[in-house]
């Protein structure tokens, strides 16, 4: 592997602990389940309140989990599924890079270059104060962007998001810094991503 683009990489972020791993699923079966997911997950579009007012999320979701681990974020609460075969594995996948125990995840399905996700931390009080996030991706390459919560002076972050990777974010990451993914200017295919965490009792 090039030094260019190494296989694992730690991302130069102050007061944060993200490391990308490039390569944790081979592409054909990351291919394969992408076109599972989006033929038998079944997806919702959801509206959350942003700034008081009521809005599509610009994306389709689902949310998988143990029993009793529901999930609440912009006024939206959401309810577990139960796992299915492909999840588990995944889980299993995500917990052994991650070295940490999930009991839920958010599926988010991005079908094209229009959908999105605005600036936001995974920090609800249900995570816990220094949550570890597991993110899967898979599909069409979209790049994630990292932006300081208070300190301006600290440049954003970006990374390529590629298919078959695993990104995880631990420690202090959502405490200083927000996240994004924004819409293309151009054309591209749908991309699956599955953020995998631990909802406390």
């Amino acid at each position: 592997m090039s030094d260019l683009f190494p296989d694992v990489e730690r991302l130069r972020m102050a007061g944060a602990d993200v490391v990308y791993h490039r390569h944790v699923l081979p592409a054909a079966a990351a291919t394969q389940l992408l076109r599972r997911l989006i033929d038998q997950i079944p997806w919702r579009q959801d509206s959350v309140v942003l700034w008081g007012k009521i809005i599509p999320q610009p994306r389709l979701t689902a949310w998988y989990g143990d029993p009793g681990r529901s999930y609440t974020y912009s006024g939206l609460t959401l309810h577990p599924l139960p796992w299915t075969d492909d999840l588990r594995l995944l889980r299993t996948m995500a917990e052994g890079v991650a070295d940490a125990t999930f009991n839920s995840v958010l599926l988010n399905y991005y079908r094209d270059h229009n959908d999105s996700v605005g600036f936001h931390s995974d920090d609800e009080s249900e995570l816990g104060a220094t949550p570890t996030i597991g993110s899967i991706s898979l599909g069409e390459t979209r790049t994630l962007t990292f932006k300081p919560r208070k300190h301006k002076d600290w440049d954003p972050v970006r990374v390529a998001l590629e298919s078959g990777s695993l990104l995880v974010m631990k420690g202090d990451t959502q405490r200083n810094w927000k996240h994004a993914i924004a819409k293309e200017s151009r054309p591209c295919g749908p991309r699956v991503n599955l953020t995998f965490r631990r909802i406390l009792d």
